[in-house]
Formats: structure tokens, C-alpha cells, sequence
């Protein structure tokens, strides 16, 4: 039994509440109008424990018997039913959130009313109204002043507030704020008119967090300069993912693929493939022996099993039986097939059976084979096993690897692809075919499949050739693919981000039904509008033929149409803006020719049913659409899902807020909301992805449609953001790094990024110098980062598409273009475009200007652009150049006759190439202003002028008159000499024995040092291999081979052969040590109480002397080598002693020039400093070191110039270093330091930095603290020579140890 009131006393009730038994209460809202044809009737059912069951059907005008006739025709039927049962229909409440909800929508203009019961789906138990039907009349007009429901005081509040947050959180005044209400409640008035439910706008509003409500319910106001929310922080560590070495997790948690390998040996392994059927295991391996080319199918299954197998020789398809002289043993032929049975192979560990199958040099492409095991025969998804086989090469071996492409997989494409260009069934099945076979190929495989498919889904393959497909067919082939591909994502954490841009190219696909859908719909939406003929009939052929992504675009042109009031041209630019044409559109298998032309009375239906139909075509064609990705994982699909923290059966509740806000709020003006709440998504989405649920599939879907809105909301909103006001821009920033961290496999770097990025966006001062030095770093750092990225996508992808794509016959342009277009469109261009737009603002602020002169010389020459300079450091120009390098990395030399380098890059101000500039008074400066940069780029060839201006230069075109080559003057300002030494007989000599002539300057600046700095600055202990030892040990009857053939490949590069220098260095390290230096080096190393390498073993000394190899084979390194050739050197008389020297393994490392290399200031210390080694700081690492000066007068007050932008830092373990010490270093005329180099024995770690949490960089105390101390310790050592000085030096625990100092140049 139960009761009904009426909500309002108006004709017809829009809302109706109904008391049943048990406390249970359910209310009917009615909107819309039948002669509109737009009734939506949504019925809550409350106070409920079980599923109940609505048993019903509908009364027309002037009928009082309940009917239910083609019901598909006149309303929307929910999708967990109808079911017809006892003349009515029956369809069941669905659970959201505490209640149950139904909804239907009814068109028909000649429907009164609706009656039903309801049934409990648990018993036989029928619930009626006073023994009657429950009954629900249907308004038959929409007047406007008919009752609308009470929209609770709360809901609209809380709707204001997200309007004034979409605002940007202005300061409102109380009229702004009244203004802000009714806004707030003519917008949710409109969409209760539209259908909405009152509960499900209270799931979209109120689930949304606020933060700021004043006690009265009016808006607060903002406190501050940068809203709260302008500052995120998460603990983005959790998101941490590097690259795992060796093999993919899959692999590694295969028990048989394990087994299998120690039973056959993992070398000369051609593919692995692994299939889990059941409790069974499949693992087929593809293995080169002795020239043979053999296939091992392995199974863990017990007792008689039979592998029942053939060879396809010309298609995937073909079944032949294999010649009979390549049988195994233990085989039997049969009719078109081979039957083995499998070998037992037991061992310590486990047992498996095998069949090896020797191909011997057959070029067979494939293997197919079912099994027979225990009565029944083992399928692969209901289908045979198949198993590529790589191509053989006429010298029997396997084609593989080339040029960073897997080849054999390309060539397999290219070869198929006239059965993929049939249907996007064949497609799919060939790719999910080719998946399965290259999966545990490394990158390459799943790389080779990425570009076919772009290639597919930038319509450069043809998409559907003289065959006729079910768009189920196509579902169900997409679904297999896409299902596969979710395996993988989940099981080869290394694969992630190739899978994820392989998805991006893919619609989801689906069962049947999804398929099925497409075809069924098409024919309701002509039998329903009355558009039989025409341009619909001719799309209704196609869509039965091929569907294919293009329909989602002919269907969203269809509603445009609609919308504009029949605007043909409206409908043609859609079509043409995403790239279909009139052509296009008549090439399909089933052409479309006409144009749309409808009803004017059919309008509101086929705007209604075509947008119903567009989700249908989304749900199976794109899989990375946000609406449709929303609606696929926050429906009724997921009810049956448990996830933590969820709500009974759903998604966690925190991922349904934000996903109903985003849906709420996508084409908002104001961005900042909705990106939030996009990045809050994809952080509450990513536990879900990375452990294994049914639905993980649809999932990573949303997520990479979530990670596409954020880089489509921010390339929307990029003209409404305020680039000068730092706290908005950089709360941007944020959201995009974030998005870049979750999307990101092996994202260490970017991770690191993005913690010292909060601590930039904590730490804002407005107009503070030291904050924008800081966060300037930060954005050069991220940049290094995106500039990597695009260099590692171009090496890895850019060779598969170059190869697919000329086999292929693809545009060249395309495919010259393909990893730059694939950039573009990612989440780094958008961060480089928000990064480069917000540079200027902090260079204003740290009054940087557009330059950063590193060697100040006015110069003129000719412009000359290359992309590296290291690629021009060999020629000899033979006019006065100005070098526009893109990349310079510090280590290079700079060519003859270039009088200027101008870079965008970033070397440090004390790296080599930056101090050969100082020393040979050649300009050199690096560009932060791309514009200037690109302007100078086209002036290639044109002369120009350099100039100083303060912190600038100033650059002008000038006449070619002015490059005589009677004004060049020679780089080497004099000549220098290089005076040979004598062997002194001693393979090792302690530090009271350095003198000049037996080892360089290094070591003498050591012992001079030593007993003479104050107790605070720690020399290290010190021994030193001296001059003339190398040449003696080479010359010993030991070495004598290797003695002979440096000497024949010197002569080689004294002719001009370069490429020998290589050579040398290899057959220097093949020497062997003489007993007498190991003797020597032992003792001389014990009495200065520094640790013996051959100590903790011979491995120990081994690696002690490859150090001591490489530092003499250094003397043949291509730069140093052409250094001395320009300086005129005789590179014969170069020596090369070994400083060894204890390792300090600090917490900083430093070089300090005790004058300022830059502005030539006497009076001004100039220091850099990095954390861990300094081998980041004098090598070439990117990034820059930490700078900064201090008057000498005032050393307690340094000032920091620069934050370090590093990324990598190297640490040791204790340990020795052999440092370069040779005598061609520190000639007067000649800089030859950081030419030659220096070796740890053991192998220092490279560890990703981070400085949110370094003292040096947060604690200004500690920060001015120790560079005081450094820069008193470059006063003190400069006052001990009497001339400024080169220091490199160490801090550890706050002690400063200085490790080697020469005199400045």
C-alpha cells in the first residue's frame, strides 16, 4: 500500500512524492512537454536496501488502457532494460550514490500519461497504489509559469561560488555578489527546464570542494595578491617511474619463460612470446643456433600433450604442412599438418615439455599450431596460435635490429599492408597480431606499431578498400586491440608512454553491442524523423559497410546543420575543417554525394537523437573524447567495480567529484577550475591504472582524454592568462608539469622539476631579485628537460617512421615532419610555450636583460648558424665569423677565425669553451630572447657588428668592406713553447718530491699549498706518477706490440688522418703494468695514508690502472690534440704525469677565479659551485652551476648571480682519482687546462638533483654562511701566489678543502 502528494497545486505536477512501505518514499520529477516532444520523467527512489524493479507502460490521450507499442519509436528506454514481462515493460532502479534512479524520456506528442508498479527484484513482492497503478500525467504544454522544483538555498550558493571562482576569485562587491546569485539561479533554473534532475545537479555542484564561504553565505573575497589555490602541492615522489633494467616485468614474473631460458640459454635469443590460457602457459621462443633458425614452443602441462602444428610461407592465413625432412622427433604426419608430442624437461627448479622445431635456413613466415592436451584442444582466444617469424638474410642470419629500427616488423607491415587497407577490421587484427609477436622486443617493436598507426590515423593508409564490414566486426577487432595493448601498459611498466600514444591513434572498439549499436541506431533515427532518402540513407550505407572515425565527424557537421537553422555551409566547414571533403566523401566504398536536407518539424528529434547517436559513435571510434570517456566509467558499467575508498560498487568518490566538475564545466572561459579539477582526475585515476581491474582498459582511456583536455583547455585559455602577474602564470605551470609527470615513463628529471616548481610558487616575493634568479633556473632546467625529450622521441621514433614511411609510399614531408608534428601536439609544446612566454617577466624582474656575456669583446664578423658547435670545431674559417651555435656544451674548441659565439644554450661561465673565449678575446654570449636569436638567424652569410652596451649587446648590420682579411688578427696572441722533460727513473713519487721537472704544474701547486693555507682549508693527500713513466712503460718488451703500433698510427695522423687519434687511445689501454710501478705506486701510496686499491683484491688495482691508461691515452683526445696544432705545439713533447689524489666525497663542489672573468674586476671574486662532484661543473653536463661574487674588501656579503639549473650530480664512493697533470698546462700564451682528463677509479653515480630541499638554495643564512667561507678561502690562497688564481675546491660537513689551484689566465 502507499500514499501520493502533489508537490504544488498546479494543474499538472512536475514533481510527486509517493509514500511506501518501510519508510521507503519515492518522488517523480517530470520536465519538458509532450507537444514539444521533450519529456523527461527521472524517478528517486529513497530509504531503500535492495534493487527494485519499475513494471510499466503509458496511456494515450483518450485511451485509458495502458499500452506499450513501439515503444523505440516514442521514448528513451534506460540501458539496463526493458524487458517485456506480463504486457508491460520492466526495467530496474540503478544505485547512485543513497537512492536508486530510473529515467526515461518520452517524445511522443500522444502520450498522457505514465502508470506502473513496482516490483522487488529480491522476491515475488508487488507494490500498487491503493490497489491501483501509480500514475503519472504528462504536461501537454511547457508554460512558463508553470511550477519549476524549489532549488534548495544551499545548492545555489554553492553554484555562486564556482561562478565568482571562474571569475579568478575577484574582490566582489555586495551587489556584484547578489548579481553573482541570480546568475547562479537562472543557471540552474535552465537546466532543470532542460531535463536535469534536482539530484543530479546536487552530484555535479555539491560534491564540489569549497574552500571560502563567509558565515553569512556570501563570497569571500580573496586576502592576498595569489589565491590559495594558487599554490598546489602534491607529493609528486609517489608519481616517480624510472626505466627498470633487463627485461619487462611480464617476462621477469614468468615462471616458465624463466624455467625455459636456463634450460636453452638466453644468447642468441631472436623473440619471446608468452600467452597465459587458463592454469596453462604458452611460451614459444625463437633461438639462432649454429646457423639454424629454431622455434621452441614450451608448455606447463602434465602428462601426454601433442603439438599440432604448420608453416605459412606467403600470408599469416596459409596453413601448409611442413616438408617432411624438418619433422622433430617424435613426430607423425597427418593430414595438412605435423602432430609432435613434447619432451619432458625436468630440472632443479621445475619442469616443463618442449617441442624445438629447426626451421634449419628456411625462410617459412610464420608457424601455426592448436595443442592437444588432456582430452581438449588448447586455443588462443578461440583461434590458432601464430608465430612471425623474422625474415632470414641470404647469409642465414635473422634480420633484426638497423639503425635503431626493428626491421623486420616494418618490412611485415609494409608487406601486409594491402589486407590492412580492406577494413579497419583487418587492421586491427593484423596490429594486434604483429603486437603479440614484437611485444617483448624492446620499445622498437611497439615503436614500429605506434607509427603505422598514426600513419592509419592521420589518414595517409587508406581506411576501407572494396570490402563490406558489420561495425560490429570493426568493434570487436578494436576491442581485441586495445585490450592487448591495456596488458601491456600494465605489465611493462617501461612500455607505458609508447602504449599511451599508441591508444591516442585507436578508438576503444567494444563487445558486439558497441558495434551492433551503430548500425541499429542509424535506422531508428530515419524511421523516427522520417529521413529515409537522401544524404541519410547514402551515410546509413557507409555506416553498414565501414564505419570509421569520420562518421563521428559527419555526425557532429549533421548537428551544426541542425543548430544554425539549416546553414549548408556551416555543415561543409565542419566537414572541411577536419579534413573531409566533398571528394573525400565520394571516394567511400558507399559514396556519399547529397547534401543533408531535413524536415523543419523533425529538428528537435534529430538534435536529440543524433546527439544521442554521436555518443555511440564516440564510445566505439574515439577513444581519448572526454564525454565520452566520463560517461563510459561513471556509468552503470562500473557499478559491478570495487574500488578503495569508493562509494558501494563505483568509482572513488573524490574521482566522480572531479570528473562531474570537469563534465560541468569543460567549455568554461575561465580555466583555472576546470584545470584543478583535470589534474585532480588523472592524480585520483593513476592507483586505478597501474593495478589490474576488469574495466582498466576504459580507464586508461579517460585518462589520456583527461591528459588531452588539459592541453587543449590551456591552448584555449593561453590569451586570457595574465603572463606579468607571476602567481597565476606559475600556478598554470604547475598543472602542466604535473600533467607531463603522469604521462611520463622514466620521469626522474621532471619530477624533481616540479617539487623545486612549488617551492618557487611557496617562496614568491613580487619585485624579488633572488626569487626570480631562482625560478629563472628552474624554467632553464625544465627546458634542458623538454629539449631532451624532443631529442630522444626524434632518435628513437623518428628512424621506424622514416623506414614504414618510404616503404610505405608516404609524402615525404610527412614524413620528414612525423616526430616534430608528434611534439607539437603533446603536453611539452604547451609547456615550453608557457615557459618561453614567462621568461621575459623573470629576466625583467632579476634584471638580466636579453643576454648573458660571458667573454665581453666588440667584434664584427660574418654570420655563420650551425646547429652544434662541435660539429664546426675542426674548420678553419677564413673570414672574421660570428658563430650562431644552437647546442654548445662547454667542452668544445673554438674554430680558427670565428671572432664571436652566440648561443640560445647555457654553458658554464668557467667551463673550457667559455674560458678559451676570455683568453683568445672572441665574444661569446648566450641568447635568452628567442626572437633576438631567430632575427640573427636571418642574417646568415650578412656581416654585423658587436657591441657593448652594459649587460647587452648591441648588434648592427655592416658592409662586407669592413672583414678584410687584413684586419683578422690570429686568435694566439704569441707563440708558446713546450719544453720536454726528462724520465727521472721513479714510477711514483711522494708529494715532498714534486718539483717541475718531474710531474706538472698540479701537483707543485699542491705542495706548495701544503703547510702555508690556515688549518680551516684542508689540502688532500697526495701522490703523483711523474713525467717520462708513460713512455717508459710503453717502451718495455711487455708492451712492445702496442708500443710498435702507436708509433705506425702517430704517423697516420701526422698525415691528416684524425680518425686514428681513436685508435691510439684504444691500444694505450691494452698496456700492462710492469711489477716495478705497481711496487712503487703501493709504497708511495702506504706512506701518504691513502688506501691501496690492491687491497680489497686484483679487480680493485685492475681498475685503478685502466684509470691511469685513460688519463695518458687522454693526450690523444681530438681536442687537445687540435689545440696544440692551433698554438703551434710540438704535441711530441707533451708529458703526461698522474696527480692521484684521496676523493673527497663532499657535499659541494667549487671553482673560484679570485678576479671576475666576466667584467676583468680585480677587486671581485667570482665562484661557481654544484652539488656532489665537480666533474658536473668542469665536464659537460647541461645546466648551469651556481654562481656568484663577492668584493673582496667585503667577502661576508657574496652575491649570488646565478641558481644552478644542473640536473645530474655525481657521487662517489671513497676512493681515488688520477688527475691529468701534464706539462703543456698553464704556458704562459696557452690555457691548457681541462683539455686532458681526469679519472675516478670507481665509477661515480649519476643521481637526479633536486634543490626544494637543499639548504644552500632555502636557508639564505646558510646559503650567505658558506659561499663566504669558499670566497675567504680564493682571498687567502690568492694572497699566498700574489696573483689571482684558479681554485677547484671541495665542501664537505662544512669543511672547505681545496683540491688543486694555477694561476688564472
Amino acid at each position: 500500500m502507499a500514499s501520493t502528494k502533489y508537490s504544488s497545486s498546479a494543474q499538472v505536477p512536475r514533481v510527486l512524492h509517493f509514500q511506501l512501505v518501510d519508510g521507503m518514499q519515492l518522488q517523480a520529477n517530470v520536465s519538458g512537454c509532450s507537444t514539444a516532444r521533450n519529456v523527461r520523467v527521472e524517478f528517486q527512489l529513497r530509504n531503500c536496501t535492495r534493487t527494485w524493479i519499475l513494471h510499466w507502460g503509458f496511456i494515450y490521450h483518450g485511451n485509458p488502457i495502458m499500452m506499450i507499442v513501439a515503444f523505440y519509436r516514442n521514448w528513451y528506454i534506460p540501458t539496463e532494460g526493458p524487458y517485456y514481462q506480463q504486457g508491460a515493460l520492466q526495467t530496474p532502479f540503478v544505485k547512485s550514490g543513497q537512492m536508486y534512479v530510473l529515467n526515461i524520456e518520452l517524445r511522443d506528442p500522444k502520450i498522457h500519461a505514465i502508470e506502473f508498479v513496482l516490483k522487488d527484484g529480491s522476491c515475488d513482492r508487488w507494490l500498487k497504489l491503493n490497489h491501483g497503478n501509480f500514475h503519472v500525467e504528462i504536461p501537454k504544454n511547457d508554460d512558463p509559469g508553470a511550477f519549476l522544483q524549489p532549488i534548495p538555498n544551499h545548492l545555489v550558493e554553492r553554484n555562486a561560488y564556482l561562478i565568482w571562482e571562474s571569475k579568478g576569485r575577484p574582490s566582489s562587491s555586495p551587489e556584484q555578489q547578489k548579481q553573482d546569485y541570480n546568475d547562479a539561479l537562472r543557471e540552474l533554473q535552465n537546466q532543470l527546464k532542460k531535463g536535469v534532475s534536482l539530484g543530479e545537479l546536487e552530484n555535479i555542484y555539491m560534491k564540489v570542494n569549497t574552500k571560502s564561504m563567509t558565515q553569512d553565505g556570501g563570497l569571500a573575497t580573496a586576502t592576498s595578491g595569489a589565491p590559495s589555490s594558487y599554490c598546489r602541492r602534491h607529493d609528486v615522489l609517489k608519481w616517480l617511474q624510472k626505466h627498470s633494467e633487463g627485461k619487462n616485468t611480464s617476462l621477469s614474473s614468468s615462471t616458465l619463460m624463466n624455467l625455459v631460458e636456463k634450460y636453452i640459454g638466453g644468447n642468441n635469443v631472436v623473440s619471446r612470446q608468452s600467452y597465459s590460457i587458463g592454469n596453462y602457459e604458452v611460451v614459444v621462443l625463437s633461438k639462432f643456433v649454429s646457423g639454424d633458425y629454431h622455434v621452441l614452443v614450451t608448455v606447463n602441462m602434465k602428462g601426454s600433450t601433442v603439438l599440432h602444428w604448420g608453416v605459412s610461407k606467403s600470408s599469416p592465413g596459409e596453413w601448409l604442412a611442413p616438408p617432411s625432412d624438418m619433422l622433430p622427433e617424435k613426430s607423425k604426419m597427418v593430414v595438412g599438418a605435423c602432430q609432435t608430442y613434447f619432451t619432458d624437461v625436468l630440472g632443479g627448479e621445475g619442469s616443463f615439455q618442449v617441442v624445438d622445431i629447426n626451421l634449419q635456413q628456411r625462410n617459412f613466415i610464420g608457424i601455426q599450431f592448436v595443442i592437444w592436451s588432456n582430452g581438449t584442444w588448447i586455443k588462443h582466444s578461440g583461434a590458432n596460435f601464430y608465430i612471425g617469424l623474422k625474415p632470414m638474410n641470404p647469409c642465414g642470419k635473422v634480420d633484426g635490429n638497423e639503425k635503431g629500427i626493428l626491421k623486420w616488423l616494418l618490412d611485415e607491415m609494409a608487406q601486409r599492408e594491402k589486407e590492412a587497407e580492406r577494413s579497419f577490421m583487418h587492421r586491427f587484427n593484423v596490429a594486434t597480431e604483429l603486437t603479440e609477436r614484437c611485444k617483448f622486443e624492446g620499445e622498437l617493436g611497439l615503436i614500429g606499431i605506434f607509427v603505422w598507426m598514426r600513419f592509419m590515423a592521420c589518414r595517409h593508409l587508406t581506411w576501407n578498400k572494396n570490402y563490406n564490414v558489420k561495425p560490429r566486426e570493426i568493434s570487436d577487432a578494436q576491442d581485441r586491440f586495445t585490450n592487448l595493448l591495456q596488458r601491456i601498459f600494465l605489465n611493462q611498466p617501461n612500455d607505458r608512454e609508447i602504449v599511451r600514444l599508441i591508444m591516442i591513434c585507436v578508438g576503444r572498439g567494444g563487445q558486439a553491442d558497441a558495434g551492433q549499436r551503430i548500425r541499429d541506431e542509424i535506422l531508428m533515427i530515419q524511421r523516427n524523423n522520417d529521413c529515409n532518402g537522401g544524404m541519410m540513407e547514402e551515410w546509413h550505407q557507409k555506416l553498414h559497410n565501414n564505419s570509421s572515425p569520420d562518421d563521428v565527424i559527419i555526425c557532429e557537421a549533421l548537428l551544426n546543420y541542425l543548430r544554425c537553422g539549416f546553414k549548408i555551409d556551416v555543415y561543409w566547414r565542419t566537414l572541411n575543417a577536419n579534413g573531409l571533403t566533398k571528394e573525400k566523401l565520394a571516394s567511400y566504398d558507399r559514396p556519399i554525394v547529397s547534401e543533408p536536407c531535413f524536415r523543419l518539424d523533425a529538428t528537435e528529434g534529430l538534435i536529440h537523437d543524433l546527439t544521442m547517436y554521436l555518443k555511440t559513435l564516440k564510445a566505439v571510434h574515439s577513444g581519448t573524447d572526454l564525454e565520452s570517456a566520463i560517461e563510459t566509467c561513471i556509468g552503470s558499467a562500473f557499478k559491478s567495480q570495487n574500488f578503495t575508498g569508493a562509494a558501494s560498487g563505483s568509482l572513488p568518490l573524490k574521482l566522480q567529484e572531479s570528473l562531474n566538475f570537469v563534465k560541468a564545466h569543460v567549455g568554461d572561459e575561465k580555466i583555472g577550475p576546470l584545470m584543478e579539477k583535470l589534474l585532480d582526475s588523472r592524480i585520483e585515476l593513476r592507483p586505478l591504472l597501474l593495478t589490474p581491474n576488469a574495466r582498466g582498459k576504459d580507464l586508461l582511456f579517460l585518462d589520456l582524454a583527461l591528459a588531452s583536455a588539459v592541453r587543449i583547455t590551456i591552448q584555449r585559455g593561453l590569451k586570457y592568462l595574465n603572463f606579468s602577474y607571476p602567481p597565476e602564470i606559475m600556478f598554470f605551470i604547475s598543472l602542466v608539469l604535473e600533467n607531463l609527470c603522469l604521462s611520463t615513463v622514466n620521469n626522474e628529471n621532471i619530477i624533481y622539476c616540479t617539487k623545486d616548481w612549488y617551492h618557487a610558487c611557496e617562496s614568491y616575493k613580487p619585485n624579488d631579485v633572488p626569487w626570480a634568479l631562482q625560478t629563472k633556473a628552474i624554467l632553464d632546467r625544465l627546458q634542458l628537460i623538454l629539449s631532451d625529450r624532443s631529442q630522444n622521441y626524434q632518435n628513437k621514433i623518428q628512424p621506424s617512421a622514416q623506414y614504414l614511411g618510404n616503404l610505405l609510399g608516404i609524402e615525404k614531408s610527412v614524413i620528414n615532419t612525423f616526430t616534430e608534428e608528434l611534439m607539437r601536439a603533446g603536453s611539452s609544446a604547451v609547456l615550453s610555450t608557457l615557459s618561453n612566454r614567462f621568461d621575459p617577466t623573470l629576466r625583467r624582474v632579476a634584471n638580466l636583460g636579453s643576454w648573458q656575456i660571458i667573454s665581453p669583446v666588440e667584434v664584427c664578423g660574418s654570420v655563420s648558424c650551425v646547429n652544434e658547435l662541435a660539429s664546426v670545431q675542426n674548420k678553419v674559417f677564413r673570414r672574421p665569423t660570428v658563430v650562431i651555435a644552437t647546442r654548445v656544451s662547454g667542452e668544445e674548441e673554438i674554430p680558427d677565425g670565428v671572432v664571436a659565439v652566440l648561443t640560445s644554450d647555457a654553458p658554464d661561465v668557467l667551463s673550457h669553451v667559455s674560458i678559451r673565449a676570455r683568453n683568445n678575446k672572441i665574444c661569446f654570449a648566450t641568447c635568452y630572447d628567442q626572437n633576438t636569436l631567430r632575427n640573427l638567424k636571418l642574417k646568415e652569410g650578412r656581416a654585423i657588428s658587436i657591441r657593448l652596451n652594459s649587460t647587452n649587446l648591441m648588434i648592427s648590420d655592416v658592409s662586407n668592406s669592413y672583414l678584410s682579411l687584413n684586419s683578422f688578427v690570429s686568435i694566439i696572441p704569441q707563440r708558446a713553447t713546450l719544453r720536454k722533460r726528462n724520465f727521472c727513473g721513479r714510477y711514483a713519487v711522494a708529494v715532498e718530491e714534486f718539483t717541475p721537472e718531474v710531474v706538472g704544474a698540479k701537483s707543485c701547486n699542491i705542495k706548495f699549498l701544503r703547510g702555508r693555507v690556515p688549518s680551516w682549508i684542508k689540502i688532500p693527500m697526495s701522490v703523483a706518477i711523474p713525467f717520462g713513466a708513460f713512455e717508459a712503460i710503453l717502451a718495455q718488451d711487455i708492451n712492445k706490440d702496442i708500443a710498435n703500433k702507436v708509433s705506425s698510427l702517430q704517423k697516420l695522423v701526422k698525415g691528416g688522418d684524425m680518425s686514428k687519434l681513436q685508435a691510439i687511445q684504444e691500444a694505450i689501454l691494452q698496456m700492462t703494468a710492469p711489477l716495478s710501478l705497481t711496487n712503487e705506486l703501493r709504497s708511495k701510496m702506504k706512506g701518504a695514508r691513502m688506501p691501496w686499491p690492491g687491497d680489497e683484491g686484483e679487480n680493485r688495482w685492475h681498475r685503478a690502472w685502466q684509470a691511469i691508461k685513460k688519463v695518458w691515452a687522454s693526450k690523444w683526445n681530438e681536442r687537445a690534440y687540435l689545440s696544440c696544432r692551433k698554438a703551434n705545439l710540438n704535441h711530441e713533447n707533451l708529458l703526461m704525469a698522474v696527480l692521484i689524489q684521496e676523493i673527497i666525497c663532499g657535499d659541494y663542489a667549487f671553482v673560484i677565479h679570485t678576479k671576475n672573468p666576466i667584467s676583468g674586476d680585480t677587486s671581485e671574486i667570482y665562484a661557481e659551485i654544484v652539488k656532489g662532484l665537480g666533474e658536473t661543473l668542469v665536464g659537460a653536463y647541461p645546466g648551469r652551476a651556481m654562481s656568484f661574487t663577492a668584493k673582496k674588501n667585503n667577502v661576508a656579503c657574496p652575491s649570488v648571480t646565478c641558481y644552478p639549473s644542473k640536473q645530474i650530480g655525481l657521487y662517489s664512493r671513497p676512493s681515488v682519482i688520477f688527475r691529468s697533470d701534464s706539462n703543456g698546462e698553464d704556458l704562459e700564451g696557452y690555457a691548457g687546462a681541462g683539455l686532458y682528463d681526469s679519472v675516478l677509479m670507481d665509477e661515480a653515480e649519476r643521481v637526479v638533483l633536486g634543490y626544494s630541499g637543499d639548504r644552500l638554495i632555502v636557508d639564505r643564512a646558510f646559503q650567505t654562511s658558506l659561499l663566504s667561507k669558499i670566497a675567504e678561502a680564493g682571498k687567502v690562497i690568492e694572497s699566498l701566489y700574489g696573483s689571482p688564481q684558479d681554485i677547484e675546491g671541495v665542501v664537505k660537513d662544512g669543511v672547505i678543502y681545496v683540491v688543486q689551484a694555477r694561476p688564472q689566465i
